[in-house]
């Protein structure tokens, strides 16, 4: 009889072990699986209150929305300086540029800081329109550009103004901008 009890004891000792075996490898599939479909989902970010509606970036590319909201941010903290704030106006456009873009939009800003710093020149921009195009991460800006010598507004043109984009997993970031001369405008 105890031959009999531990034939019992050991098979059902047996059962549980394979159902245990059993029960780790289909864990093991069941993780590797949402692994795998982790790694290969896009990646999305909802966007907001900063923005009039709801909008997301995903790792598929730059919505039209987003590029534009962005231009715009950038475009009034590019465009609009005054003597006392240009050390934080080229730090704030340093962080949002791509790091192999840094060095020469800083060495220009640089020689901005220097051309302007004790003086009373100060520069804003009103935005007339803003175009953007995701497919070549582009975006232009056209707008007045008024200056400003101690309180008298001295200069007022309308200019255009282009941004070029870089995006790369979830981020996007600056690699340049500029005016675009007339000649540049009629071309397009």
């Amino acid at each position: 009889m105890d031959a009999g009890f531990a034939h019992q004891q050991s098979q059902r000792a047996l059962r549980q072990r394979n159902f245990l075996a059993v029960g780790c490898l289909g864990l093991g599939i069941a993780c590797l699986a949402l692994v795998v479909m982790a790694v290969r989902r896009e990646r999305e970010v909802i966007l907001q209150p900063v923005v009039p509606r709801t909008m997301s970036i995903s790792s598929s590319g730059v919505s039209r929305d987003y590029l534009e909201a962005v231009t715009r941010d950038t475009a009034q903290l590019a465009l609009n300086r005054s003597p006392e704030t240009l050390q934080y106006w080229m730090d704030s456009i340093l962080k949002i540029s791509a790091p192999e873009a840094r060095g020469g939009l800083k060495s220009k800003l640089i020689g901005i800081i220097e051309e302007q710093q004790g003086s009373q020149v100060t520069q804003f921009v009103t935005i007339d329109w803003i175009r953007v195009d995701p497919e070549s991460l582009t975006s232009e800006v056209g707008g007045v550009l008024h200056t400003i010598v101690a309180s008298r507004d001295v200069r007022r043109e309308h200019r255009v103004f282009r941004f070029a984009w870089k995006y790369e997993g979830l981020s996007l970031k600056l690699r340049g901008f500029g005016v675009l001369s007339r000649k540049d405008q009629i071309n397009e």
